[in-house]
């Protein structure tokens, strides 16, 4: 039996590239070797609590987000714009927000004397320069590191370490800032144009909604069978759109007359012995907690940065941005470590380090009673994004055949990235033409 297009993966790269195929009349069918959808940006609820794969948030400015979700039908809770600088040393909190768009934060922000007022003064400068750049030009062209980035805007240190480092930490999860200043300089767009949510339902939600559309559409989702090989020998053929390609999925050999990899980077690139796929990885580690009773953190709904410690780098508020994501007499939080000497540590000691790093920021409370209930140690977190890495990605087209690529390592580590991705591959199957040997 011969599919039209056989799509390997439902992640979120994977239900774009189906649904826009559907959309454009095309039958497609995808295969997921897990039961859930989503990919990495999956949610699993427990004893009441909402517990996403690792910290993950939506940026809802992102070009891909508004043309491909239906954010009303999220339900999104918010974060408020800013973050509070937490010092361990100096057993200390201060609120640090952009005026503009959390005016109720004006004062504190004026007054945080952790940050001068020439560096509030770039900030605001490099808001408006970046606001006037569009999105898809901040890719391609000379690169640097984030760090040398904002050394050349004149910021300083104690600027980026108590800001900036812990911040970007938490989104490159490179807290020395050697990740892309391309990837700084997009992202800070996005969040001056937008805001940071999660959907009330967790952020596996955004991949349920994205089935759903695409179900709509006509695609067939067929769950518990992933691709495990496809066929070398297709009779020479190279030729774009020749099809059809035979392959094996974990249940029997199939053939379609044009195949789409939406696969993690590592089985993508073991699948389509494409060398351009990136496998170099930034590690992280999640840990959950409960607090019991009435005693909630009050952070107004900001992230709590670790001005001066990377253990844990940063701690969110959960159930207090999203009331939906913890019972009503607990309180969710989670916080987040960096690199690989992360995934090596108990859950215990995690779980100390968070509650030493709590008691020192809110001296006036006790959490002697934070209990650790789950931990997400993600060795392939993201993929490196070193200065220069987006001229070096594999093109959608890079397999040979009639198979394309699907996924953020074609564009860049996010889930604007993922998206994008999955309207780049659809659009190639469309408009295939026949290429050279």
């Amino acid at each position: 039996m011969t599919e039209e297009v056989a799509v390997s993966g439902a992640g979120l790269a994977g239900l774009v590239t189906a649904r826009r195929l559907a959309d454009a009349g095309v039958d497609v069918r995808v295969y997921e070797t897990r039961d859930t959808v989503g990919g990495r940006v999956r949610s699993r609820r427990r004893d009441g609590f909402v517990l996403d794969r690792g910290f993950q948030v939506l940026f809802t400015a992102y070009p891909a987000v508004r043309a491909e979700l239906d954010l009303d039908a999220l339900d999104l809770r918010r974060f408020s714009p800013g973050a509070v600088l937490c010092s361990t040393d100096e057993g200390t909190r201060s609120v640090l927000a952009d005026p503009l768009r959390d005016p109720g934060s004006f004062v504190a922000s004026v007054f945080n004397r952790r940050v001068s007022t020439s560096d509030k003064l770039r900030t605001l400068l490099l808001r408006q320069d970046l606001a006037g750049r569009e999105p898809a030009g901040l890719f391609g062209g000379a690169d640097e590191s984030i760090r040398s980035y904002l050394d050349g805007w004149g910021f300083s240190e104690r600027y980026i370490e108590n800001f900036v480092a812990p911040f970007y930490g938490g989104i490159t999860l490179d807290r020395s800032l050697a990740t892309s200043s391309q990837v700084f300089q997009y992202t800070f767009r996005t969040l001056s144009a937008g805001s940071i949510a999660v959907p009330a339902d967790g952020m596996g939600a955004i991949g349920e909604q994205l089935a759903d559309r695409a179900r709509a559409a006509g695609v067939e989702i067929v769950r518990n069978e992933g691709l495990a090989r496809i066929e070398r020998d297709q009779g020479g053929a190279t030729t774009r759109g020749a099809g059809p390609v035979a392959f094996e999925t974990t249940e029997r050999r199939r053939e379609a007359e044009a195949l789409v990899v939406a696969t993690d980077p590592r089985s993508a690139r073991e699948l389509t012995s494409v060398e351009g796929v990136p496998t170099a990885v930034k590690s992280s580690v999640t840990q959950y907690y409960r607090l019991p009773g009435a005693g909630r953190v009050e952070t107004g709904r900001k992230i709590l940065l670790h001005t001066d410690g990377e253990s844990p780098n940063v701690v969110v508020p959960l159930s207090e941005v999203a009331p939906e994501y913890a019972p009503d007499d607990q309180t969710l939080l989670c916080a987040t470590f960096l690199g690989e000497a992360a995934l090596d540590r108990d859950d215990g000691a995690l779980a100390a380090d968070t509650r030493a790093a709590l008691a020192a920021w809110y001296p006036e409370r006790s959490f002697e009673s934070l209990e650790a209930i789950h931990t997400d140690r993600l060795p392939f977190a993201q993929f490196a994004q070193p200065p220069g890495f987006a001229d070096n990605l594999p093109a959608t087209t890079a397999p040979a055949g009639s198979v394309y690529l699907a996924g953020d390592y074609t564009e860049w580590s996010s889930i604007q990235g993922a998206m994008a991705s999955g309207r780049r591959a659809a659009s190639a199957v469309l408009s295939a033409e026949p290429v050279g040997e």
